[in-house]
């Protein structure tokens, strides 16, 4: 029995190894990992970027259509440094990003609200769940040119297509979330005398915490979308409508270049997102995967 060993998770300790070793190599098999994760990811990404830039300085692809990385770059660079066509690539880069932020805010809250309170009652989810269907099921991107048309070229339009957006994906996660919560945590909660609120706030939310949030990571970049369909559609300002000059002039330098941007700042708000999250839902047990 000196010899024998003990497996956990796929690492081999030694009889007699203590818990502290253990957490220690548990750690150190984390950190291995999201080193060899971060490693695969930059070098997808260079070996993208660079195959990408070969083919079009070799013209095996036609670079008047699919632009190239140094084009890209040389485009934004000269954006940030002389402006756009449109005026300040900030500003345009604002008002779509406050176009998509109010949209988010109000279509995500409305969304948790909504979903909680006819995840609660049944009877109006029964009554009201044939015309959120109806509605659902109308494409929202048809939508821009009604809301453009009744609300004009300004703000309030993209932020109502960014609404709709965001709405339906967070109602959606937030009621079936509410429908999913332990039933005996709620009956033992009422059977240790918890009103309809305090089982509501104390049970039912933060069982429903994982399904808003997993729609909250999603719903940002619907609501960049619905800004930017709105844009397109129609505005004076913003990446929607720097995209749509772009298709007009057959810029695909321009084209690619304000998706870079966008591709950033959802990725920024998608960090930003994960750390609210981990914020608020400490009371989970944390997870440590080794293998």
């Amino acid at each position: 029995m000196a010899n024998a060993t003990m497996e956990t998770t796929g690492t081999v300790f030694r009889p007699g190894t203590s818990d502290a070793e253990i957490e220690a190599a548990a750690l150190k098999s984390v950190k291995r990992r999201k080193q060899t994760v971060l490693f695969w990811q930059i070098g997808i990404l260079a070996a993208t970027l660079g195959l990408w830039e070969l083919s079009s300085t070799m013209l095996w692809i036609d670079p008047f259509f699919y632009a190239s990385p140094s084009a890209i770059a040389e485009r934004l660079y000269d954006w940030a440094l002389n402006g756009t066509t449109e005026g300040s690539l900030w500003y345009n880069l604002w008002v779509t990003m406050q176009e998509a932020l109010i949209g988010f805010l109000a279509g995500s809250i409305a969304g948790v609200l909504v979903g909680i309170g006819l995840g609660r009652n049944r009877f109006l989810s029964d009554i009201f769940s044939v015309y959120i269907k109806a509605i659902n099921s109308i494409p929202r991107v048809v939508l821009a040119p009604i809301f453009i048309m009744i609300m004009g070229l300004g703000l309030p339009s993209k932020v109502a297509l960014a609404f709709i957006m965001v709405f339906f994906v967070v109602f959606a996660n937030a009621f079936q979330g509410v429908r999913e919560a332990d039933r005996n945590m709620i009956a033992n909660a009422r059977i240790l005398g918890a009103s309809n609120w305090q089982v509501t706030r104390s049970v039912i939310v933060p069982s429903a915490m994982s399904w808003i949030f997993a729609s909250l990571h999603v719903s940002f970049g619907f609501a960049i979308i619905g800004a930017i369909v709105g844009e397109f559609v129609g505005a004076r300002f913003g990446i929607g409508q720097l995209i749509s000059i772009a298709k007009g002039t057959f810029d695909a330098a321009g084209m690619f270049a304000a998706i870079v941007l966008v591709m950033i700042f959802t990725l920024v708000a998608e960090a930003i997102m994960t750390v609210i999250e981990s914020r608020l839902s400490k009371w989970r047990p944390q997870q440590i995967d080794v293998q």
